[in-house]
C-alpha cells in the first residue's frame, strides 16, 4: 500500500490554503488540509510550494497542520440516484448532511454523492462475449417514473464481455459486468467518475435546428433558443429572473433540468426548494423534481464552492445528455460565480483588471458555455442529446456594461434582456424586446414551418417591425402629444399595444396563459399582425383611426389568451376580426381587403 503523501500548511489567506512538503503535486489535484480534512483542489503550484482553493469554512486553521494528497483530481459521481436531489456545491446530498450534521453543515464531513444503501431494479443489455466500447450502453434502470437511466461504458473504456449480472436488484456500487480490456480485468458498476472541469467527450457535434419550445410567447417566438443553445438572461434586482427560469424549468420540453442555486441568497433558494418540490410536469402529471438535479450552494456557503457548482452542474448536465437526452442546464447566478472567482483571484494575488475581476474572467466564462450543444453520443445504441444552458446575471444596478454582462454576451447565442420598467408595470415576462437578440431564430424557423405553419417567419418579422417602429414613434409622441400624430402612426401604436398586452405580456401563476402551446402562439400572433394589415388599409383609405380603436374586438384581442378554449377561441375572435374590419371598409365604402 503507497504511503500518504503529507505536506504541512505555510499559510492561510481565505479560501486559499498555501502549502509545501508534497513532491509531484499536480494541478486540479485534490487534497485533505488541516485535522478536520477540509477538502480542497490545487490552483497553483510555485516552486516547492503550492495554493489550494478549499470548499469548506477555512476559520481556525492553523499553519503547521497536515496537508495530505490524494492524487485524484475533483471529480463527480454520476449514476442513478442524481435525480430528484438536492446537493451543495461539491456534491454532498443536504438530506444526508442534515441526518448526520443537523441544519448547520460543519467541516470535514464526507458524504457519497450518490446513496450506496438504496437498491435500483437492473436491466440487463449485454451477455458474455459482447465486446464493448466507449459509451456503450450495458443495462438500463428506472430510475424515476419519468426517467430511464442508461448506463454506459465509460469514455476510456473498451473490452470484452466475461462476465455479466443477471436481472436483478443491486446497489450503485455493486459489480454488474466485467470486461477483459486486454488482460486486465475492467468491473462495471451504476456508478461512474468524471473530473467535473474536464467536458464529457462525444462522437460529433451537431447543428442546433430545433428549438426549446418553452411555453413563453415572447421566448418562443420572438427570441427563441434552440436545443444545444446558450442563453444569457440579464437584468436588475425584481426584475422576475428567478420566476422567468422556474417557469422554464417547468414547462420546457427538456426531459433533464439542472439547477444550480449559485451564491443566491439563502431565502430565496429555500423558496425555490419549497415550491419546485410542488410543481408538477404537465405533461405526465408527475413531480417535476423527478426529472430535475438542484445544486444550492447558497451566499453564506463558501466562495469557492460556489465556484465549483458550476462545472458540477455542467457534468452532470453532459452526463444525462450522453445517454441520449435533451438536457437544460440553468445556472442562477453567473454574477455570483464570478464573484467567487474574484475573491479567489485577490486571495491568490493576481492581477486585478476590470471591476476587479482576473484576467481569465472571459476565458472561463467562455469554457463553462461552450459545455452547451447539440451532439451524437459515443457508443451503440445510436443516441442524440443537447445541452442548452441558461444563465442568469445579476448587473449590479442593471448596468449591463459591467464586465460579467459584456463577456457574457460575447459568448451566447440568445438575450433575454429584463427590464426593471416592465417589471415594475407587473410585466411577465419582463424581456425588453428592443434590447433583446436571438441567433437562432434563422436556424429554427424550418421547425415553425414544418410543426405549426409556413407564414410563422413573415408574420414573426412583422411583429418584431411594428414593435419597432411603435418604439420610435412613442418618442415622437412623448415631445408632440399623441393626438398631433397622424393616424397610420397612432394605428401602428395601438397595434403595439395589442401585441404587448395580448402576446408578449403572459400569465405567470396560474391558469390557461402560463404555458402557451406552440400552435396558439402563432394564431395569437396572426390574429394581431393580420389585424393591422387590414386595419392600415382601411386607414391610408380614409377610415378614422378612432373607428378602428373602437371596434369591441380590439380589446377582447389582449383578453383572448386566458380563453380556457385556447386556439379555438382565438380563431373563433379572427373570424369576427375581420368581420369588423370589412363591416368598417362597406360603412366607408372602400376595400378592406389588406395585404397578404
Amino acid at each position: 500500500m503507497a504511503q500518504p503523501r503529507v505536506g504541512r500548511v505555510v499559510r492561510v489567506a481565505g479560501p486559499i490554503v498555501e502549502g509545501e512538503g508534497i513532491e509531484g503535486i499536480e494541478m486540479g489535484e485534490v487534497v485533505y488540509v488541516g485535522y478536520e480534512q477540509l477538502l480542497g483542489e490545487v490552483v497553483r503550484i510555485s516552486g516547492g510550494r503550492f495554493s489550494a482553493q478549499v470548499y469548506e469554512d477555512t476559520e481556525g486553521l492553523r499553519p503547521g497542520e497536515p496537508i495530505v494528497a490524494t492524487g485524484r483530481p475533483f471529480v463527480v459521481e454520476l449514476g442513478p440516484g442524481l435525480l430528484a436531489s438536492v446537493i451543495d456545491g461539491i456534491g454532498r446530498p443536504l438530506k444526508m448532511i442534515e441526518e448526520r450534521m443537523g441544519p448547520f453543515i460543519g467541516r470535514g464531513l464526507r458524504v457519497n454523492t450518490l446513496p450506496r444503501d438504496r437498491r435500483w431494479e437492473y436491466r440487463p443489455l449485454v451477455k458474455r462475449g459482447d465486446e464493448l466500447g466507449p459509451g456503450d450502453v450495458f443495462g438500463v434502470v428506472q430510475e424515476t417514473p419519468l426517467v430511464e437511466h442508461r448506463l454506459m461504458v465509460p469514455p476510456e473504456v473498451h473490452g470484452v464481455v466475461v462476465d455479466a449480472a443477471p436481472e436483478g436488484s443491486y446497489a450503485v456500487d455493486e459489480p454488474l459486468v466485467t470486461l477483459d480490456a486486454g488482460g486486465s480485468k475492467v468491473e462495471l458498476t451504476m456508478k461512474q467518475e468524471w473530473p467535473a472541469r474536464r467536458p464529457r467527450p462525444y462522437a460529433e457535434r451537431l447543428p442546433c435546428k430545433t428549438p426549446l419550445i418553452t411555453g413563453q410567447r415572447v421566448i418562443d417566438t420572438l427570441f427563441p433558443v434552440a436545443k444545444g443553445g446558450t442563453v444569457a438572461i440579464p437584468g436588475g434586482f425584481g426584475t422576475g429572473k428567478t420566476v422567468t427560469l422556474h417557469k422554464i424549468s417547468m414547462y420546457s420540453d427538456s426531459k433533464i433540468v439542472v439547477y444550480i442555486g449559485c451564491g443566491e441568497r439563502g431565502n430565496e433558494v429555500a423558496e425555490m426548494l419549497e415550491g419546485f418540490s410542488e410543481l408538477v410536469d404537465p405533461a405526465t402529471g408527475r413531480p417535476i423534481m423527478e426529472r430535475s438535479v438542484i445544486i444550492a450552494n447558497t451566499s453564506n456557503m463558501p466562495v469557492s464552492a460556489r465556484e465549483a457548482s458550476i462545472h458540477i452542474g455542467a457534468t452532470i448536465a453532459e452526463y444525462y445528455r450522453d445517454q441520449g437526452y435533451d438536457v437544460t442546464l440553468i445556472a442562477d447566478s453567473t454574477s455570483r460565480w464570478a464573484e467567487a472567482l474574484r475573491e479567489v483571484g485577490s486571495r491568490l494575488g493576481e492581477l486585478p483588471v476590470e471591476e476587479g475581476y482576473p484576467a481569465y474572467l472571459p476565458d472561463s466564462i467562455a469554457r463553462f458555455y461552450e459545455r452547451a450543444g447539440r451532439v451524437k453520443a459515443l457508443g451503440r445504441p445510436e443516441r442524440f442529446g443537447s445541452l442548452t444552458i441558461i444563465g442568469a446575471v445579476s448587473p449590479p444596478g442593471g448596468d449591463f456594461s459591467e464586465p460579467v454582462t459584456v463577456y457574457t454576451l460575447r459568448f451566447v447565442g440568445c438575450m433575454w434582456a429584463l427590464d426593471t420598467e416592465l417589471a415594475y408595470r407587473r410585466h411577465f415576462p419582463a424581456i425588453n424586446w428592443m434590447r433583446s437578440f436571438s441567433r437562432y431564430a434563422e436556424e429554427v424557423e424550418k421547425w415553425w414551418s414544418e410543426n405549426v405553419s409556413p407564414e410563422f417567419a413573415r408574420y414573426r418579422r412583422k411583429a418584431l417591425q411594428i414593435l419597432s417602429l411603435a418604439s420610435e414613434i412613442e418618442s415622437i409622441a412623448s415631445i408632440v402629444g399623441e393626438s398631433a400624430l397622424p393616424d397610420e402612426q397612432r394605428l401602428v401604436l395601438l397595434a403595439a399595444e395589442v401585441l404587448r398586452e395580448g402576446f408578449l405580456r403572459q400569465v405567470a401563476l396560474r391558469g390557461e396563459d402560463t404555458f402557451c402551446e406552440p400552435v396558439k402562439q402563432f394564431w395569437l400572433l396572426k390574429l394581431m399582425v393580420d389585424f393591422f394589415d387590414k386595419a392600415y388599409e382601411l386607414v391610408r383609405s380614409r377610415v378614422p383611426a378612432e373607428e378602428i380603436a373602437s371596434l369591441p374586438a380590439v380589446h377582447v384581442m389582449q383578453r383572448v389568451k386566458e380563453d380556457e378554449r385556447g386556439v379555438e377561441a382565438v380563431r373563433e375572435l379572427y373570424e369576427r376580426v375581420m368581420r369588423d374590419l370589412k363591416g368598417l371598409a362597406e360603412k366607408y365604402g372602400v376595400s378592406g381587403g389588406g395585404r397578404e
